[in-house]
């Protein structure tokens, strides 16, 4: 038997509803936001480049770019995610994304090899 407070808990919990409210959609778009992390990080070097040659104190540049480059990942990976949940279903998008990031660690890898 539940007690009132978890009763109440889950009637409040049960409001919320929505694409959102869905584990599996959190869990794929942070695995979208590791996939497109990589290309990502050229508008975040033009981000990174104007903050350096901004008169901003680096204690304040370095949480800027932080905190700009993590929302970025997580409401790209967010939308894609609802995107494909959309066409595909939630079950696939997260199932897509997991074989994105295989594909961003492949390409990442793959690019570190032609430096050497």
């Amino acid at each position: 038997m539940l007690s009132s407070t978890e009763a109440a808990w889950m009637v409040s919990y049960e409001l919320m509803g929505g694409p959102l409210a869905d584990a599996s959609v959190w869990r794929g778009a942070l695995l979208w936001a590791i996939a497109l992390y990589v290309p990502l990080s050229a508008p975040l070097s033009t981000l990174e480049s104007s903050l350096e040659e901004s008169d901003l104190p680096e204690s304040v540049r370095q949480p800027v770019l932080v905190i700009s480059s993590l929302l970025l990942a997580i409401v790209t990976g967010v939308v894609t995610q609802l995107g494909f949940s959309w066409v595909l279903g939630p079950g696939w998008a997260s199932s897509l994304g997991v074989v994105a990031v295989g594909w961003s660690v492949l390409i990442v890898l793959a690019n570190a090899g032609k430096d050497d």
